[in-house]
């Protein structure tokens, strides 16, 4: 086969920083950077009474700061026993030890999804807020961390995409001789910066902070798009049961995403959802 072209990858060390014994990952680094400025975009959106229905938010700033702890539990703990039961279960059976090692990469964003959904009910139900304003803030900070995580996929080498004789070919250490999309890079536009754009969009121009749900629902319908996109670009997960034709495992994994965002942007929109009429 002739190839166009073939980008040069970086070929970046995982590892950013070392003192002795002690490294610091950039997978780590990723996931921290994600946290930090999605707390810190939240508080911002706390503080802009304009955005919220009778210039009165939901929660405050102490509870935003207990928000974060529940996240970065979601997001750990979610993330790795979903590419666990989800995606490499016949692996990590075989070897259990590694479902600890979560320096090493492997993470899945549906299982983080899941698990910050049981942890946002219960968040709700402790501080007596509302479930889908609390939800809708999360999601208007989640960009940062799918673009840092996409980057963090990047660098580790991992989830590359799928073989290609385009001017977009990379060649990957551990993805064989053939050049491939960098669909990491893909995934960190379109679930990161484009959903970005998308979340502003709705919470300062529709003004949907004011409507609880109808900002989860947007953020679950352009984020099952833009991953069904990606995926025609990403290598798929080995012999997983959900590779259905063309279609891949990921992809099957957005539909329920795509059809509960679209009830709650529907849900949103309706005068009795919420008992109050937005000006």
């Amino acid at each position: 086969m002739t190839y166009l072209a073939v980008l040069t990858y970086p070929n970046i060390d995982p590892i950013a920083f070392e003192w002795g014994p002690i490294s610091i990952k950039w997978y780590g680094i990723a996931y921290l950077a994600g946290l930090m400025l999605g707390w810190l975009y939240i508080r911002r959106l706390i503080t802009t009474p304009k955005l919220w229905y009778g210039d009165k938010p939901p929660l405050t700033l102490e509870r935003i700061d207990d928000l974060l702890i529940y996240m970065t539990i979601g997001i750990i703990v979610g993330g790795r026993l979903g590419q666990v039961f989800l995606y490499d279960p016949e692996y990590y059976y075989a070897n259990p030890v590694e479902i600890f090692q979560v320096w090493k990469g492997g993470m899945s964003f549906h299982g983080a999804v899941i698990a910050i959904a049981l942890l946002l009910v219960l968040f709700a139900k402790v501080y007596k807020v509302s479930l889908l304003s609390v939800a809708d803030l999360v999601c208007t900070a989640s960009p940062f961390g799918l673009f840092f995580g996409r980057v963090a996929n990047f660098i580790n080498s991992e989830h590359w995409g799928r073989v290609t004789d385009s001017a977009m070919g990379m060649v990957f250490p551990n993805g064989g001789p053939e050049p491939r999309h960098p669909s990491q890079l893909y995934e960190a536009v379109l679930e990161g910066l484009v959903m970005l754009v998308i979340m502003r969009i709705a919470t300062h121009h529709l003004f949907g902070l004011k409507r609880p749900g109808l900002v989860t629902g947007i953020w679950m319908v352009w984020y099952a798009i833009a991953r069904g996109i990606c995926e025609f670009f990403r290598e798929p997960e080995v012999g997983h049961f959900l590779n259905i034709g063309p279609f891949t495992a990921g992809q099957v994994y957005c539909v329920p995403m795509l059809l509960l965002g679209c009830y709650l942007i529907w849900n949103a929109r309706q005068p009795e959802a919420s008992g109050k009429a937005v000006p």
